[in-house]
């Protein structure tokens, strides 16, 4: 079983071998669940730690069990940002080859942490489902900058990029909603020379307009919202996006909870929104496990 102490602060630090002193004789944090011990002999332990409980900052330990030891243990090379626990599972599966089971880390900040037998099992695979062109979508570039800047290293997950690609459609008698998308074919917000027959690549609101412009006219959809799941169905727990407001939040598709987004949606809003996510997912999973 994979261990990653959740924050630094429960684990301590110690320049020699507490199991080898009477317990209880070394006060310790009161928050220290862990202890990293360099030892004189110049080998390492990884210690768990129970302690008496207390409402001082000092406490002291009842029991003391090693976990790791000697070449079961490595320290990484480098430092990296200890808040980013995705990518240091993935460091420590890396570096554990052999005997060794757990890679002590050290943070920009020098704050030390640990994982113990590395593991992707408690990692959340999201789907990220969105319209091509522009290329990169949006919201597939906002999460790779978010994901590089760090800030949704806390949550334990990793991405993989579904793209629904309208290039595929292109052609004369074909109807894309915008101009922007620079695709082969007629659009629907600038062209007045729109043939009865046609073929409209778009969601509810391309529709609602085709039909106010060209009442008279028969037309085929192409329905490329990700909510109606016709081009692409989700496989895994998913995050996409809609230009209707009222259609934002939480889904359930194709058997998997998502959240959906603004089409025009910050940076900030997608990580609020993934946050959100995470904690439903975490959420179902505590009580599917209580059964």
């Amino acid at each position: 079983m994979m261990i990653f102490p959740s924050d630094y602060k429960i684990v301590g630090i110690a320049h020699s071998d507490p199991t080898e002193k009477p317990i209880g004789d070394m006060p310790i944090y009161f928050a220290t669940k862990y202890m990293i011990a360099y030892v004189p002999d110049g080998s390492i332990k990884i210690i768990k730690v129970e302690s008496e409980p207390t409402q001082y900052l000092l406490t002291r330990p009842i029991s003391f069990e090693v976990i790791s030891q000697g070449e079961e243990v490595v320290v990484h090379e480098t430092e990296h940002d200890a808040h980013n626990r995705t990518k240091l599972i993935l460091l420590a599966l890396e570096d554990c080859k052999g005997p060794v089971n757990t890679v002590i880390f050290k943070g920009r900040d020098k704050h030390i942490t640990f994982v113990h037998k590395p593991t992707m099992f408690d990692v959340i695979d999201i789907e990220i489902i969105d319209v091509i062109p522009p290329e990169p979508p949006w919201l597939s570039f906002a999460i790779h900058r978010l994901v590089d800047s760090g800030i949704l290293g806390e949550l334990n997950i990793t991405f993989d990029r579904t793209l629904i690609d309208l290039r595929q459609f292109e052609g004369e008698k074909v109807v894309f909603p915008c101009n922007a998308s620079e695709l082969n074919g007629k659009y629907l917000d600038t062209n007045n020379d729109i043939e009865d027959g046609s073929v409209l690549v778009g969601c509810d609101i391309s529709k609602g307009i085709f039909e106010l412009r060209f009442p008279e006219y028969t037309y085929n959809l192409v329905n490329m919202c990700p909510l109606k799941a016709e081009l692409i169905k989700p496989s895994k727990p998913f995050i996409t996006r809609c230009c209707q407001t009222m259609k934002t939040g939480f889904v359930n598709i194709n058997g998997h909870d998502g959240v959906v987004v603004h089409w025009g949606a910050s940076e900030y809003d997608i990580v609020d929104a993934i946050r959100l996510l995470v904690e439903k997912l975490h959420g179902e999973s505590d009580e599917s496990g209580s059964d």
